[in-house]
């Protein structure tokens, strides 16, 4: 199994001030489910991609690392 890291999940979380608890709460997950996304243990769905997106108001892309720009122009 290839290991996929998405380190932009803990940036986002930590330039808002955020714990890791907040972030699972609010995707209605244990605590230990959102570590392992995280982490890269665990691949994390498309759902929670998409709502943690809308979150930061960024785009998937961004959190994907496909695409540099943080945030969404409006």
């Amino acid at each position: 199994m290839m290991k996929v890291t998405f380190p932009r999940l803990e940036d986002l979380r930590v330039d808002s001030d955020l714990r890791q608890r907040d972030i699972a709460e609010y995707l209605h997950m244990h605590l230990e489910v959102y570590r392992r996304y995280e982490k890269g243990t665990r691949e994390i769905p498309v759902w929670a991609v998409i709502k943690l997106a809308k979150f930061y108001n960024t785009s998937t892309d961004y959190i994907l690392g496909l695409s540099d720009q943080r945030t969404l122009e409006k």
